[in-house]
C-alpha cells in the first residue's frame, strides 16, 4: 500500500459499515459511551468515564471550543415549495465569524441551497418570534459560486444581530447520514459542554463525550488542558469520490489560537500532547506549517493541503523553533491570538510534529478523517475498526470514542 499521499487509493480505506452500527441518537449520558483503547500493543474495550485513568501522565489535552450554530434556515415559497438555506461562512460586511454574528441587517453569506431550482429569483421571507417580537427575515440569492451561492439576508428589526436571527429562525445542522430531522435534544447534545465560539456547521464530535465531571477529574490526575478554535465546515462530510486522493479538494476552515495556548504547547513538547478530535489535531499540526511559511516571509497563516509534502523544511527547524517563531511574531505585533485558516491533509506518510495521540470517534469509510487516523497508527486502524464492529461499538458522530496512542506510555 503506497504512502505517497497523492497516490493513496481511497478504496484501501474502505470497510463495511452496516446502517445499524451508526448511532442515530446520543446515549442518555455523554460519558457512558464505550472507549476503544489502542496503544500499538493492545486493542481493548473501555468506558469513556474512565478516560482520566487511561491517559498518559504529564499529558496536555487540547480541546476545540467551537460552537455549532443553527445554520439551517427553512423557507416556504408561496407556491408551497420548501427552500433550505445552509449558512456556511460570512462574506459581507465582515468575514470574521465572531464579528459576523454581531452584524445588523443586511449581511451576505456563502450558502448551500437545497431545492435551488425552485428558487429562480426574488426574495424569500419567513416570520419567527424572538424575545416576544415577531421578526420577518428576507433572503435574496445574489450570485452563484463554484460551490454554493451568495445570499443576502435582511430583517426589519435592525437592532437585532444576525446570531439572534439564526438562533431563533434556524435549526441545528445534524449530519446527513443520520437520515432524520433534528429534534430538541440535538440542540444540546450536538454541542460540547465547553463550546464557546459560534461558527461551526458540524460538531467536533470527539468532544461530545466530555462532561464537567470528567474535565474536573482530569486535573486530579495531573492532566493539563488547553483550548483553541477551528470552525468546522460542511466540507467535513465531503466524500472522496476520486480513486486516489490526489484530486480531492480539502475544505478551508478558520482557526484561532491564543498566544497562551501556543506557549503552553511549547512548554509541553517533551510530554505527550493529545488533541481532542481531528479538528484539534489538524489545527495544532497546522501551526508547524504556518511557522515554516512565516520563516519564508509568508505571514498569512494559511496552510494548503499539500504543504507538508511539498515545503522544504530545514533539518534543524524543530517544533520548538516553529512555535517560538509564531509566539515572537504575535508579541512583536501586539497580537493576543493567531488567526488563520487551514486545508491541511493529514494522510499516511505525514510526519507528526506536535501530536502524539488522538481522541476521536469512528469515521466514515473512505473519508479523509480515516486517512488521518491511519497516518497516526498505521494499518492497525483496520484491526481497531474490526474489533469495534465485532463488539457492538456505535459509529460516527453520536457513536463511541477511541483513544489512539502512537506508543505505550
Amino acid at each position: 500500500m503506497t504512502t505517497t499521499p497523492g497516490k493513496i487509493k481511497i478504496e484501501d480505506y474502505n470497510y463495511p459499515l452496516p446502517d445499524e452500527k451508526i448511532a442515530k441518537f446520543p446515549l442518555a449520558e455523554r460519558h457512558m459511551s464505550k472507549l476503544l483503547f489502542s496503544n500499538g500493543e493492545v486493542i481493548e474495550e473501555k468506558k469513556f468515564i474512565n478516560l482520566p485513568k487511561l491517559l498518559p501522565k504529564k499529558l496536555l489535552l487540547v480541546f476545540n471550543e467551537t460552537k455549532v450554530v443553527n445554520a439551517r434556515l427553512i423557507f416556504k415559497k408561496s407556491t408551497g415549495a420548501t427552500i433550505e438555506i445552509f449558512c456556511l461562512e460570512p462574506v459581507e460586511p465582515v468575514v470574521d465569524f465572531q464579528l459576523a454574528y454581531q452584524q445588523k441587517s443586511p449581511v451576505v453569506w456563502k450558502c448551500f441551497i437545497g431545492n435551488a431550482k425552485r428558487w429562480k429569483s426574488g426574495e424569500l421571507e419567513m416570520k419567527f418570534e424572538s424575545n416576544g417580537s415577531v421578526i420577518t427575515l428576507y433572503a435574496e440569492k445574489t450570485k452563484q459560486l463554484s460551490e454554493g451561492f451568495l445570499v443576502t439576508f435582511r430583517w426589519e428589526n435592525i437592532d437585532v444581530p444576525f446570531l439572534e436571527i439564526i438562533n431563533n429562525a434556524g435549526f441545528i445542522p445534524i449530519p446527513p447520514y443520520l437520515n432524520r430531522k433534528a429534534d430538541n435534544q440535538d440542540s444540546i447534545r450536538y454541542q460540547t459542554v465547553y463550546a464557546e465560539h459560534e461558527g461551526s456547521v458540524a460538531a467536533p464530535t470527539a468532544g461530545l463525550h466530555f462532561t464537567p465531571k470528567i474535565i474536573s477529574e482530569l486535573k486530579n490526575y495531573g492532566i493539563e488542558t488547553d483550548k483553541l478554535t477551528l470552525h468546522v465546515g460542511a466540507g467535513t462530510f465531503k466524500p472522496v469520490v476520486s480513486q486516489t486522493i490526489a484530486t480531492h479538494e480539502m475544505h478551508t476552515e478558520k482557526v484561532v489560537i491564543g498566544i497562551s495556548t501556543l506557549k503552553h504547547i511549547l512548554k509541553k513538547l517533551n510530554d505527550p500532547i493529545i488533541p481532542v478530535g481531528t479538528t484539534s489535531m489538524r489545527t495544532i499540526e497546522s501551526l508547524f506549517w504556518m511557522a515554516v511559511k512565516l520563516q519564508k516571509g509568508d505571514s498569512n497563516f494559511a496552510v494548503e493541503q499539500w504543504d507538508p509534502y511539498k515545503l522544504i523544511v530545514e533539518f534543524d527547524f524543530t517544533s520548538a523553533k516553529a512555535l517560538t517563531l509564531l509566539i515572537n511574531y504575535l508579541e512583536e505585533n501586539n497580537l493576543e491570538e493567531l488567526k488563520g485558516e487551514t486545508r491541511l491533509m493529514i494522510a499516511p506518510g505525514y510526519k507528526f510534529r506536535i501530536a502524539t495521540g488522538l481522541i476521536t470517534n469512528f469515521h466514515q469509510p473512505k473519508s479523509t478523517l480515516l486517512l488521518l487516523v491511519s497516518a497516526l497508527i498505521g494499518d492497525s486502524w483496520k484491526q481497531a475498526y474490526e474489533f469495534a464492529l465485532n463488539n457492538n461499538f456505535r459509529f460516527l458522530s453520536y457513536g463511541d470514542s477511541c483513544l489512539f496512542l502512537q506508543s505505550a506510555y
